[in-house]
């Protein structure tokens, strides 16, 4: 990545921090062994913020700080088992998610509405890594894992796309006026 400032790596950092804080936080459903979290949240900020090479380099730090043990995943656990546990799609996911969000973010800055796309198809490529992944782990049907790892995390995820597209981007400017962007 040419041009890798102090800025750039500060930027990246923080971000990478929203999500250690962010990630633990999570909401338990019954009716699934994958809880609510707000992981997603915080890639869809961090790639609208960044775009897609510092947006996904932020993220694989925290996904490495995760596996290694450090409790920054959902309901504040981490290790190697975590990747291999029933939300391991989820976490694998995230790494198309942030690449695809940033992607809109860097092809079609200020096009909120471009945001929203990128961040569909993002999310549709995760909610699908994830159901094959929990279909596996759980000894589930491809269609039980949808409805128990999916279905129910849908209109959550996009409240979180709404609240994304509406602070990510005046953050963004107010960053880029104070010269970091």
């Amino acid at each position: 990545m040419k041009n890798l400032k102090t800025t750039n790596l500060t930027l990246i950092a923080l971000m990478t921090a929203v999500m250690c804080i962010l990630g633990p936080l999570s909401i338990i459903i019954p009716i699934s062994p994958v809880p609510i979290s707000f992981t997603n949240l915080a890639i869809f900020f961090t790639a609208i913020l960044l775009g897609w090479k510092k947006g996904t380099i932020s993220y694989l730090v925290y996904l490495l700080i995760g596996f290694v043990g450090v409790p920054v995943f959902s309901y504040f656990t981490g290790g190697p088992a975590k990747l291999l546990g029933p939300t391991g799609g989820y976490l694998i996911g995230f790494i198309f998610l942030a690449l695809i969000v940033g992607f809109f973010a860097d092809k079609y800055p200020g096009k909120v509405h471009m945001y929203i796309v990128g961040m569909v198809l993002g999310m549709i490529i995760t909610y699908a890594l994830e159901t094959g992944w929990l279909a596996f782990q759980a000894n589930l049907t491809f269609e039980d894992a949808l409805f128990a790892g999916v279905i129910p995390f849908i209109p959550g995820d996009i409240i979180k796309m709404i609240i994304a597209v509406i602070i990510g981007p005046a953050i963004k400017k107010q960053i880029a006026r104070a010269g970091y962007l």
